[in-house]
């Protein structure tokens, strides 16, 4: 339980990002995380009056408000036709539809949560993050951006050529996940992103070059460099235990998942 000493509707972002320099305030998403905990918040800042609620969508790509819910991203035909519903995918097994239906995608990717689908599904798009303050600035960027008092205001997904593959792992359906998993292909760079380490989301680097020119690969030499970044991912990806893997299991799963979206990507097999 934690206790709100005042609360404000903030009339305009100028006002929200004022209330917002005190250290005892605090921005309110879908308020899930927040209310799990303790504590008291000083100044509770509503960011519901300023029209941050909606995904618009035009040829260069999607503008989407950080109070968009995760159930408006699983429902949306535009996000789902782009990503080959891996939007859909990445959010439907998160708890359930009534928490699907506060839970927002600012407070997801502000929170920078290890356990994060989201985090990991918007890594693996040309995406950018538009701040109060600092601008936008690139997601793969802004997630390793140490935590300050700006405001998360939009998130910009460009519509580049795409190719995208979700996958994770979970015990049970709506639990948190053991391990998240996206390859994609953004015009022509080949991206993977690892998520639930159980550390924040990472993209993995390929210093060895093993996916360049993935596209133009022959289907036997594509099959030979999925074999070979997947056992990269696994040697280079950094995973530790907790409650629900150990290390050594996330490291298995990381080859498999490299292996599966990769195989996915390059068009050698349908879903999993």
């Amino acid at each position: 339980m934690f206790t709100i000493k005042n609360y404000v509707r903030a009339q305009s972002l100028e006002e929200a990002w004022t209330l917002n320099q005190k250290r005892s305030s605090r921005i309110l998403g879908g308020m899930l995380w927040l209310k799990m905990g303790r504590g008291t918040v000083q100044t509770a800042i509503d960011l519901s009056g300023l029209g941050l609620d909606t995904i618009e969508e035009t040829e260069e790509g999607f503008s989407i408000g950080a109070m968009v819910t995760l159930r408006q991203l699983e429902q949306h035909p535009g996000l789902n036709q782009y990503t080959q519903n891996a939007v859909q995918k990445a959010v439907k097994d998160i708890v359930g539809v009534q928490f699907r239906n506060l839970a927002t995608l600012g407070g997801s990717l502000w929170g920078r949560f290890g356990f994060s689908d989201v985090l990991t599904m918007f890594l693996g798009m040309d995406t950018w993050v538009e701040l109060y303050d600092a601008g936008k600035i690139p997601l793969t960027e802004f997630v390793n951006r140490k935590k300050d008092n700006d405001i998360l205001v939009n998130i910009i997904v460009k519509k580049q050529p795409l190719r995208v593959c979700y996958m994770s792992q979970r015990n049970t359906k709506t639990d948190f996940p053991v391990l998240t998993c996206v390859a994609s292909m953004i015009g022509e760079e080949a991206r993977t992103v690892i998520g639930a380490r159980p550390g924040h989301a990472v993209v993995v680097e390929d210093k060895d070059h093993i996916l360049k020119n993935f596209k133009n690969m022959t289907k036997k030499q594509r099959e030979e460099a999925i074999r070979k970044f997947a056992e990269y991912a696994a040697a280079n990806v950094k995973t530790s235990g907790n409650m629900r893997a150990s290390a050594e299991y996330r490291t298995l799963l990381v080859e498999v998942f490299t292996r599966r979206t990769w195989e996915t990507v390059g068009g050698m097999k349908d879903e999993y």
